[in-house]
């Protein structure tokens, strides 16, 4: 059988919305408040039988979407939409009278409000009776047929309205998202945290290692940048004297678009004063406890082929104790030479140039990271990668680092924060250096923040944890578009 074409079927809607014009009928113009939403009835009044609801009239009113619609000459039956979930309503000729010939103009899509009783049907579905109904929005656009989740993919994120519309699913993961951020802030508030607001447009690319990305303001004739991460900024309210502070908010980075990345993404930061790294791990612990048990009813929960348990306390184990128990040799450790052939031998690709430090690092990427399924803090790791750490007392070389992986995946990155102005600017000197060698992703020196270290900040802890990839896990999701609700796209040819 032969498809209609897509502007056949738009022009077949046009018409309908000429003719309930030429009958005085504005499809756009209606207004309508629902008495009910189609979770309230259901809650009110689904456990009434048959009887019960013949007995005691009970009369409703809902509006939402067609999304089906059965003909049967003198009665339609059609399944309404809203927010909340779906109803079924019947229209019959004999109760409706002259409007019901409105109805051959309906279509599915269409957003309509009904009212009417509820009574159940021979199969027992509760539905509405409508006595009553009024168009409130003509769909032009035919849903996609078969649509049940969109075979493309890449066209599910360009139409997220249409996705929302026939994936609850979908609706539900973005349900989950929102009270994911919720309990994240309602712990942080228990816990005495101030949420703060800090800057999205910075003079200075800083707070860690990332290609920003560029504006230009016309006014003040200077560049500026999206914010790569919010640290720096925080950090200077624990000089002002904030001891508890958090933000929630999107971050940029001009990188590759991944299952994991994408350039435009949330994060929740937060900074403690007088705690390391160790209180900020018992305390991950509890923050993520808390935030799972409210969103999912139990600390094991299902991800993909895996069951993540949440339940405390988690592995702690150096990145170097991590590299040797994957088998990767402690000789390479020290040896840039010996790392760098180890690495090629087996197909890691190597930035130009890299440390040895970075190699190590990119050896992590390919042979532990992977494989840390259940919740697992990765501590103490080079100063090189952590420049915004505070160095080990029994080790120089390290610092108090940790990022926890979950699913093979980073949800949190966090350190006992360095306070000491004079080596928090060799480091940025350093860094520099790399910089200058084309180094893209290395911050500028940011003399402001150094001048607020002079002042003081007390030692600190402080934590970034990516909520897309932790709503990811929440909601069994393997890539991160699927928890945007507009993931950036190349525009449409």
């Amino acid at each position: 059988m032969q498809e209609t074409p897509l502007s056949e079927l738009i022009q077949q809607r046009i018409k309908k919305l000429e003719n309930l014009r030429n009958m005085g009928i504005e499809p756009y113009d209606g207004v309508f408040e629902p008495q009910h939403s189609t979770y309230e009835i259901f809650k009110n009044f689904g456990n009434l039988d048959k009887d019960q609801l013949e007995q005691n009239i009970i009369n409703t009113s809902v509006a939402g979407r067609v999304i089906l619609l059965r003909d049967f000459g003198k009665a339609v039956f059609a399944h309404l939409q809203d927010s909340k979930g779906r109803i079924q309503i019947y229209l019959r000729k004999d109760l409706l009278g002259e409007n019901f010939q409105l109805i051959k103009n309906i279509d599915i899509g269409d957003i309509i409000g009904v009212e009417g009783r509820l009574f159940r049907t021979k199969t027992n579905e509760l539905t509405i009776e409508v006595k009553n109904f009024v168009f409130l929005s003509k769909s032009l656009r035919p849903l996609p047929e078969k649509w049940h989740g969109l075979k493309d993919i890449e066209a599910r994120y360009r139409q997220r309205y249409v996705d929302l519309i026939v994936n609850p699913s979908v609706k539900e993961t973005f349900v989950k998202r929102q009270q994911i951020i919720r309990y994240l802030r309602e712990f942080l508030e228990n816990e005495g945290f101030l949420e703060v607001e800090t800057p999205i447009m910075h003079t200075i690319a800083g707070g860690a290692r990332a290609k920003p990305f560029k504006t230009y303001h016309e006014a003040l004739d200077m560049e500026l940048y999206l914010r790569i991460a919010p640290e720096l900024f925080l950090k200077r309210l624990l000089v002002g004297g904030f001891e508890r502070v958090f933000e929630i908010g999107k971050n940029f980075r001009n990188e590759g678009i991944s299952t994991k990345h994408n350039p435009e993404f949330t994060m929740i930061e937060f900074y403690v004063a007088y705690k390391d790294y160790n209180w900020l791990m018992d305390f991950t612990e509890k923050l993520l406890c808390y935030v799972v048990e409210k969103v999912c009813g139990a600390l094991k929960i299902k991800y993909s082929d895996d069951i993540i348990d949440f339940t405390p306390p988690y592995k702690r184990i150096s990145m170097y104790d991590a590299l040797k128990e994957k088998g990767v040799p402690e000789e390479i450790f020290k040896n840039q030479e010996k790392a760098t052939k180890w690495a090629k031998e087996r197909g890691i690709e190597l930035p130009k140039e890299a440390s040895l430090p970075k190699i190590l690092d990119e050896i992590f990427k390919e042979t532990v990271e992977p494989f840390l399924i259940q919740p697992t803090f990765i501590i103490d790791y080079p100063v090189e990668l952590s420049p915004l750490a505070k160095r080990k007392k029994d080790n120089p070389e390290l610092v108090e680092r940790f990022e926890l992986f979950i699913a093979g995946r980073e949800i949190a990155n966090a350190f006992s924060e360095l306070n000491d102005p004079i080596d928090q600017k060799e480091r940025f000197l350093k860094q520099l250096e790399e910089r200058l060698k084309g180094d893209e992703e290395v911050p500028e020196m940011d003399e402001d923040f150094i001048r607020a270290l002079e002042i003081g900040m007390p030692p600190a802890a402080g934590e970034g944890i990516g909520i897309d990839r932790l709503v990811m896990l929440l909601t069994d999701n393997q890539s991160i578009r699927d928890v945007i609700l507009f993931p950036l796209l190349r525009p449409e040819k």
